[in-house]
């Protein structure tokens, strides 16, 4: 009889593009919503469950199979400077990709990241103890690390870097705390409320002006390069400078965002460079000196290998 009934389960998910996770006797956990991609208006590559069986997750339009089995790219928001940071990773497609997120976070930055400053302020030891997903709120447990140290700057930014790698999935608004397995309502000494689900809205003042999505920091970059990510800058004016190991500008190009000055619209820009052969640069995005000052008001860096156009 349970094999007929996961059967039936998994005919209906494929049927009704809904799939349930079951996780355990009275709860109420729920797929989170596909999995965004790191490039606006890329494929869905699955569903999040987080918890039950490590059964493949159903994706969305396609299938899955041992032969050639597909992988998910997710978001994980690190810090930067005193603003929020966002990479990305990808893996073996799991359904348990929320879990993933949240692991590669605690993780910290990788080599590259750390060398382009890249940090985070979520205490080295903290460990996940479970995730669920209620309606359109995941409760992440924690050991209790994640509150040691540092003082009300550094906690607002540990909870908005879990929440923002938690909404980034569609059927997440918000976010609850536990700590090793008890709920809270404030976390650190200096008493940071969470006793409601908190949103990105929280925290949206952590965000820079710039936020660039592709490419990653430290990869190696095709001729043209493709920019994208989102903008809350004046006027919406984005532009988007190449420039090699000397210091040489090899390529620009100008773009608009969606929406500006005062709202957050997304960005892409493919730029075309020149290099005789395969060196380290940056990726420049900086919006106008619209003050006169000589220099933009907001710039983002990401060092990168350049190649030679084919």
């Amino acid at each position: 009889m349970k094999y007929v009934i996961t059967a039936l389960a998994v005919v209906l998910a494929v049927s009704i593009g809904v799939f349930a996770a079951s996780c355990g006797a009275g709860s109420k956990a729920e797929p989170a919503g596909p999995v965004p991609t790191a490039e606006p208006g890329g494929s869905v590559a699955g569903t999040i469950t987080e918890s039950g069986s490590d059964t493949a997750p159903v994706p969305d339009g396609s299938s899955t199979s041992a032969e050639a089995p597909h992988t998910v790219t997710y978001q994980v928001w690190f810090t930067k400077g005193e603003s929020l940071y966002m990479v990305t990773r990808s893996q073996a497609s799991t359904p348990r990709v929320g879990t993933a997120a949240v692991e590669s976070l605690l993780e910290g930055p990788d080599m590259r990241e750390a060398s382009a400053a890249v940090g985070s302020q979520i205490p080295t030891g903290t460990q996940l103890l479970g995730l669920t997903i209620d309606g359109e709120v995941a409760t992440v447990d924690l050991t209790s690390e994640y509150e040691s140290g540092g003082g009300s700057a550094s906690m607002n930014m540990r909870i908005a870097q879990v929440v923002y790698t938690l909404t980034q999935f569609p059927r997440v608004k918000g976010v609850l705390f536990e700590l090793d397995g008890q709920p809270v309502d404030v976390l650190g000494g200096e008493g940071v409320i969470v006793d409601h689900p908190v949103t990105r809205k929280d925290y949206r003042d952590l965000l820079p002006a710039i936020v660039v999505r592709s490419p990653e920091t430290g990869s190696r970059v095709p001729n043209p390069v493709t920019i994208s990510g989102t903008a809350n800058v004046f006027e919406a004016n984005v532009t988007v400078d190449v420039v090699d190991s000397a210091g040489r500008t090899v390529g620009t190009a100008f773009t608009t965002a969606s929406c500006g000055t005062g709202c957050r619209g997304t960005f892409s820009v493919t730029v075309p460079y020149e290099v005789s052969s395969e060196t380290r640069g940056l990726i420049i995005v900086h919006d106008d000196d619209a003050a006169g000052t000589g220099k933009s008001p907001h710039e983002v860096r990401i060092p990168v290998v350049l190649t030679p156009s084919s």
